[in-house]
């Protein structure tokens, strides 16, 4: 049976215990400004993407899991994962383990300095 859609993943939230950090660590990250968005019922600041179609995300106030215990956000790399993994952990983040090698990319642990688990991701050409 053919799956019915093209992304399993729709979205993502990633909580933060204080936006202006949060939106200071992923622009380093994204090497993209991420600016807060007061508009709704809760502020948020959006994950930059190329068109509104696409799957992105957000970080918002709320309490992350201890010590990278929540689930795993895979985060596509913007340029080399080497230099998006150099950017996170610049920017606070701390780096778990070696580069990991798939048949479809690349990709590399790591947790964010709120405590959430990140897997910096790289597509292969």
């Amino acid at each position: 049976m053919t799956y019915p859609v093209k992304d399993t993943l729709v979205w993502c939230e990633i909580p933060v215990t204080d936006m202006k950090e949060g939106c200071a660590f992923y622009s380093a990250v994204f090497d993209s400004e991420m600016e807060i968005e007061e508009g709704g019922p809760n502020p948020v600041s959006f994950f930059p993407k190329q068109s509104e179609n696409d799957v992105a995300g957000h970080i918002y106030p709320g309490k992350p899991a201890s010590n990278g215990e929540g689930i795993t956000a895979h985060l596509h790399a913007p340029d080399t994962l080497e230099a998006t993994v150099g950017r996170a952990q610049k920017a606070g983040a701390a780096i778990i383990g070696p580069i990991i090698d798939m048949p479809f990319g690349r990709f590399q642990y790591a947790i964010d300095p709120f405590g959430n688990s990140l897997g910096i991701f790289s597509m292969s050409k």
